[in-house]
């Protein structure tokens, strides 16, 4: 298959991802409950998204692992899958879409734009640990990703924006504890996520922590992340003020998994 076809299948998953947001702001705006639809969409854009994934790694012998397309596009993919779970388990969260799903935009218009060429795979990268870190680094990023769609409701509702058109949702006590149990999760994950990454780095380079620029913005991810729980439990803070640092958190997330791996000269890069 040439990258051609794999990118026309891309190209179909982002009409459908787009489909589906749109619907969801609408449904908001309207005060429609179009949710069949929004998962229905949400669905196919996964299938094609999945696709042309698999497609790629077929033609390359290697997963998307090593460029920024390729990261980028699996991160799209886990962050997706990880949303629409939730929307299709948890019924009370799904006017948050108008909200995430938008807030998807960002990342699909950085992958529509990213270059889709070939990188260099690493000798190190053939071990069973590098899918286990990465997958865990992805529900990590898949949990934050469900908190920070509630959170965003909470402050907009404290802001005084959307109180009818987000009427339908749980009280922001209700929503604050659902952000709280999905930040836990992500805690765990986290944790897993370094464990598995240090046991990786002792095979690849005979060392299981180096401080090198993303151990340690992983480290301090970690740490942000624990901080939030910790204020959230001991100094029972406002669900706007709980929400206000998981969106501080999804930040330090989002520059420690897309910004230090390429402006940093470390083996993260893959060049060794």
């Amino acid at each position: 298959m040439s990258m051609e076809f794999e990118l026309q299948i891309l190209w179909a998953a982002v009409v459908a991802y787009v489909l589906a947001g749109v619907t969801a702001v609408i449904g908001v705006i309207l005060g429609k409950r179009p949710e069949r639809t929004v998962l229905a969409q949400s669905v196919a854009g996964l299938a094609l998204h999945a696709s042309s994934i698999g497609l790629r790694w077929e033609r390359l012998g290697h997963g998307p692992f090593i460029t920024m397309f390729e990261i980028l596009s699996s991160n799209v993919l886990s962050l997706m899958l990880a949303y629409t779970l939730a929307y299709w388990r948890i019924p009370r969260i799904r006017a948050s879409a108008a909200i995430v799903l938008p807030l998807m935009f960002v990342m699909l218009g950085w992958l529509m734009v990213a270059h889709p060429g070939e990188g260099h795979y690493p000798p190190t990268y053939n071990t069973p640990w590098l899918y286990i870190h990465i997958g865990l680094g992805k529900v990590f990023l898949g949990a934050v990703l469900v908190a920070v769609g509630v959170s965003c409701v909470i402050l907009l509702r404290r802001a005084g924006l959307g109180l009818r058109r987000l009427a339908q949702l749980p009280g922001d006590r209700q929503l604050d504890e659902l952000a709280f149990r999905c930040m836990a999760i992500g805690l765990v994950f986290h944790s897993l996520m370094l464990i598995a990454g240090a046991i990786w780095a002792q095979d690849a380079w005979g060392r299981y922590w180096d401080w090198d620029p993303l151990e340690t913005w992983a480290f301090v991810t970690w740490l942000t992340v624990a901080f939030t729980l910790h204020a959230r439990v001991a100094f029972r803070v406002s669900p706007a003020a709980h929400a206000t640092m998981i969106l501080a958190v999804f930040v330090i997330a989002f520059l420690t998994f897309f910004g230090v791996p390429f402006v940093s000269m470390t083996p993260h890069q893959g060049a060794v």
